[in-house]
Order: structure tokens, then C-alpha cells, then sequence
């Protein structure tokens, strides 16, 4: 399909019918995500999610602060055999 043409010819109609639904499709998930996750955080309202929001989580990123500080370990931690939990 060339450029910059007025008019499609036929056989591209259904695909541009196609794309255009798509694209404002797209339009309108951009707007509800502006409204109702930008707007909202940018107002302060919601909960600040826990230290360790999904339960039965594990792993070594789990087990520093959030934010994490910029030197996270000074000496490599000591694991456990499965390499997810610091041991004391």
C-alpha cells in the first residue's frame, strides 16, 4: 500500500477499518491508565505496599529494605542451601 493516498482502494479497507479501531482502542486505554492510576498517585491516595507484599515469596532480594541502599551488603552475605534466605 503506497503512502499518502486520500482514498484506500478496496482491498485495503477492511485492514485500515481494522488498524483504526485498534488505535483508538489504544486511545482509550492510554486515557483510562492516565485517569485512574497517574492521576490517583499523583494525588497521594492508595496504601503503600508491605515489605513483602506476595506471601511465600523468597529469594535474597526479599530480604533488603525497599528501598534497597545503594551498597546493599558490605560483605557478602551467608545463605542457606538454597541460596534464598540470609542465615544470622
Amino acid at each position: 500500500m503506497p503512502r499518502r493516498y486520500a482514498d484506500y482502494p478496496m482491498q485495503f479497507a477492511d485492514f485500515n477499518m481494522i488498524a483504526s479501531i485498534g488505535a483508538f482502542f489504544f486511545g482509550f486505554a492510554q486515557v483510562y491508565f492516565f485517569l485512574f492510576v497517574v492521576v490517583p498517585m499523583m494525588r497521594g491516595k492508595g496504601v503503600a505496599a508491605a515489605q513483602q507484599p506476595w506471601d511465600g515469596a523468597e529469594g535474597l532480594e526479599w530480604e533488603v529494605p525497599s528501598p534497597a541502599p545503594f551498597h546493599t551488603f558490605e560483605q557478602p552475605p551467608k545463605l542457606n542451601a538454597n541460596a534464598t534466605k540470609i542465615l544470622a
